[in-house]
């Protein structure tokens, strides 16, 4: 089973995402899949085939200002995470997505955390793989560096930036036909890198994190914690602090695992995945 790619118009912006849809009809919650920086909705097309033989219809899109969506102008988008909660809310309403099941992971993915504070009665269980969620976690310096006026105009044009922070962050080599495709937007157009570095320039870390991290003490719905135990930029232990205040939990920890883990253990993570939201809850 494969992934087919679509185009949708959101107000005025233009999404593109993936979809992996079940053979036959399913009553199964869709699963959303929401990457982080500088990735794109490519990272998920090893998971998602697998979702669809479960009869989980899989939605993976490019955040606008990344991959194939749309890359506004800072005048006419914030770039905050107030933003991206707004325009993912308008998303996941055009494709009349009632209740569902959110993964997230890596920095900006955060904002799915805070879209699924906010929207509760949306999701019906929640992924969070190798995801800043505490007040102690810390934009690295490998993405600091993009939002640096005059520094981060150059770093941000460069398609080789991809390259090293893909690798860089799973500790192991990514194939060149993916690398290829990750590097396209910045190749078309320098939008691609103005859109990171505003990005990256309101981040808001801080104020995000406290809302995820006073937010979730109150957080009921079933949660998965998939980790790279090798995250060279994320530790474990505000993981473990998170988790112990969740209900229904369970955390699995890839010891081999990066910062990217979907990239090279797409295998072991569709099995435990697939489990947890096949799995019936209490």
């Amino acid at each position: 089973m494969t992934t087919s790619e679509h185009i949708i118009k959101v107000g005025s912006l233009q999404w593109f995402y993936r979809e992996a849809t079940p053979k036959r009809e399913s009553d199964k919650p869709p699963v959303l899949l929401l990457h982080g920086l500088p990735s794109h909705s490519l990272c998920w097309t090893g998971l998602m085939p697998g979702l669809a033989e479960k009869g989980f219809r899989a939605i993976a899109p490019d955040w606008i200002g990344s991959g194939s969506s749309a890359k506004p102008d800072k005048r006419d988008f914030a770039y905050t995470p107030d933003a991206f909660v707004d325009v993912l809310a308008a998303f996941v309403d055009k494709l009349d997505l009632q209740y569902f099941s959110l993964v997230v992971q890596g920095f900006l993915a955060s904002v799915g955390l805070q879209y699924a504070l906010r929207y509760p009665d949306k999701i019906d269980r929640l992924a969070i793989f190798n995801t800043p969620i505490s007040t102690s976690a810390k934009l690295p310096w490998a993405m600091q560096q993009w939002g640096v006026p005059f520094m981060g105009d150059i770093l941000t044009q460069d398609p080789l930036l991809v390259d090293r922070t893909l690798e860089k962050g799973c500790g192991y080599t990514i194939v060149d036909k993916d690398l290829d495709i990750y590097r396209q937007p910045f190749l078309k157009s320098s939008d691609v890198g103005r859109s990171l570095l505003a990005t990256v320039q309101n981040l808001q870390m801080k104020q995000a994190m406290a809302e995820i991290e006073t937010g979730f003490h109150q957080w009921t719905k079933p949660t998965l914690v998939v980790w790279g135990m090798k995250d060279r930029w994320l530790p474990f232990s505000p993981v473990q602090q998170f988790v112990d205040r969740l209900k229904q939990v369970e955390v699995v920890q890839l010891e081999e695992g990066g910062h990217y883990p979907q990239e090279h253990w797409s295998g072991e993570i569709n099995d435990t995945l697939q489990t947890f939201l096949r799995r019936q809850m209490i």
